[in-house]
């Protein structure tokens, strides 16, 4: 779920036990980029976000288990998407109308999206999302965040000496730092004393699962409050007597972990990186989808003589199924996992379980590129000081995809050990044909693309974006037009049960992928012979 703060709200709060209890605000700003409570870019159309349909309830702090009220109004300009909220009249309720008048709130919505794309730096651009709820958080995502109005109403007796007034003629004005929301609509606001800081329990499994699903500051509070309990439930060492040594209480000395987890994997997808990933087709409510390509294209062709039969060629268009792959794994953790581990057990292995999804989904799309490439016919025989072969290879393989298709190839996918020996041609003299761009004298002298090995996707041989991914087998090479290779994906995301008989809860998370090589013309495989 993506959730994302906003920066404009007012208030609006009617004397009376009918009197609106209303929170004006813009929920999404429309066609720029902000960085989202996952840590994601992101940035939502116009028209990405429903304006019917089942109305997004109001929650504090993102929590369930903490409504407020519901969005009763839903209004979609070119510019954001604006809600109205109706807030219930109940104690958080209008704990929640304070705090906004007081301008301590602000607004950050939750969606799930449908229709996405994600460009090369891993920005998410959002079309059509189904809105799920709207929070009222303390923390804006843009610095000037203000509440930008308040109105309230007193509802007194109508002045003896005009009996013509009503309350209605006299409003009562205040800025949000000083409004007092609806003194006289019957708010309680009891005093609290001063009470000591309130010791948390150890969160049960359900409370914590339900907080990591929530996210956000409710899931650090929760995370917060365990940590706290477990630190409360060690046991002290005691000032022991100098002849008494560490190997003599080996009960009493707490084990230390460090965490988090070391990450030996990088969840990154550079095959769908660079073809991008599409939204599957009709909302992904099928197995199987067409993509028509062609076949036959019509002719044109010069007429003579005059009045003789001019070209005609049926123009044939192909339906190809295009089947979708599940992917999906599972883990199952027992409570005790869940309840007694720090760093938290099951924050750490989801992650990891979603982590793998990603390399798997970029593995369907390598397979894809191999299984679909077209042989070009050329070898590149490499050679640590005559890159003739390479040069050769390149442009064979370019020259059949323009030759097929009038295109230029603008991606040229490798393997790991191919990327190395790329980076290792020399020429003649043993300067690298490819030096690394900010390389001078010698290093420089050859500029058939700029090299970097601690960039390995911004290698740039001959003007081809290279895709290192070790998802290929060793000597892989394909030269490709990128447009040809498409990628489909509908991340479902997290499934979980509770198995009471074991104490255990499983969890799941897939997805589906499909992939297709609109043109195999456009995709030349090279060998490459070491």
């Amino acid at each position: 779920m993506i959730r994302f703060t906003s920066d404009s709200v007012s208030v609006k709060a009617e004397q009376g036990e009918t009197g609106e209890r209303r929170i004006d605000a813009i929920a999404v700003p429309y066609n720029v980029y902000a960085t989202v409570s996952g840590g994601q870019e992101v940035m939502f159309k116009p028209g990405s976000l429903p304006v019917d349909g089942k109305a997004p309830r109001v929650f504090m702090y993102h929590d369930s288990s903490k409504p407020v009220g519901i969005v009763a109004e839903r209004v979609d300009t070119d510019e954001a998407m604006l809600a109205s909220m109706r807030i219930s009249r109940t104690a958080l309720g209008d704990e929640a109308l304070v705090l906004a008048a007081d301008g301590v709130m602000d607004v950050s919505v939750g969606v799930n999206p449908i229709e996405y794309t994600e460009d090369k730096q891993g920005r998410i651009t959002v079309t059509k999302a189904e809105w799920m709820e709207l929070s009222l958080v303390p923390i804006p995502a843009f610095a000037g965040a203000t509440i930008t109005e308040v109105a309230a109403q007193a509802a007194s007796d109508p002045d003896e000496s005009n009996p013509q007034e009503t309350p209605e003629e006299h409003p009562v004005e205040a800025t949000p730092a000083q409004a007092e929301v609806v003194e006289a609509a019957a708010i309680p606001t009891p005093a609290l004393p001063a009470q000591p800081k309130r010791k948390f329990a150890m969160p049960s499994a359900g409370e914590y699962l339900a907080a990591f699903h929530i996210g956000g500051d409710t899931f650090r509070k929760v995370n917060e409050a365990f940590v706290e309990a477990a630190k409360d439930r060690q046991s002290a060492l005691q000032a022991a007597a100098g002849d008494v040594l560490t190997t003599d209480t080996p009960g009493l000395l707490p084990v230390p972990v460090l965490g988090p987890v070391f990450q030996d994997l990088n969840y990154i997808r550079p095959v769908v990186a660079a073809v991008g990933a599409r939204a599957m087709p009709d909302g992904g409510n099928s197995k199987t989808f067409i993509r028509p390509t062609w076949t036959t294209h019509p002719s044109v062709a010069a007429q003579s003589p005059e009045l003789s039969a001019v070209s005609a060629t049926t123009p044939v268009i192909a339906s190809n199924v295009v089947s979708k792959t599940t992917l999906a794994g599972q883990v199952t953790l027992s409570v005790q996992d869940i309840d007694f581990t720090s760093p938290a057990a099951m924050e750490i292995i989801l992650r990891d379980l979603a982590g793998q999804y990603l390399l798997q989904s970029d593995n369907v799309a390598a397979d894809a590129i191999t299984a679909g490439a077209s042989a070009s016919g050329s070898t590149w025989t490499y050679n640590t000081t005559d890159p003739s072969t390479l040069i050769a290879a390149l442009y064979d393989a370019a020259t059949d995809i323009l030759s097929a298709s009038n295109f230029l190839p603008d991606h040229v996918f490798v393997s790991p050990n191919v990327w190395k020996l790329l980076g290792q041609q020399l020429d003649a003299d043993k300067r690298p044909v490819f030096p690394y761009a900010g390389a001078a004298g010698l290093m420089g002298v050859n500029g058939a693309g700029a090299a970097n090995i601690t960039q390995a996707n911004t290698f740039n041989p001959f003007g081809l974006n290279l895709v290192v991914d070790r998802n290929f087998a060793n000597n892989s090479m394909v030269v490709a037009r990128g447009s040809a290779i498409e990628f489909y994906e509908q991340v479902r995301g997290l499934m979980s049960v509770e198995a009471p008989s074991t104490l255990g809860r499983t969890f799941s998370y897939y997805g589906y992928v499909a992939t297709f090589i609109a043109d195999s013309d456009l995709v030349k495989s090279i060998t490459v012979s070491p």
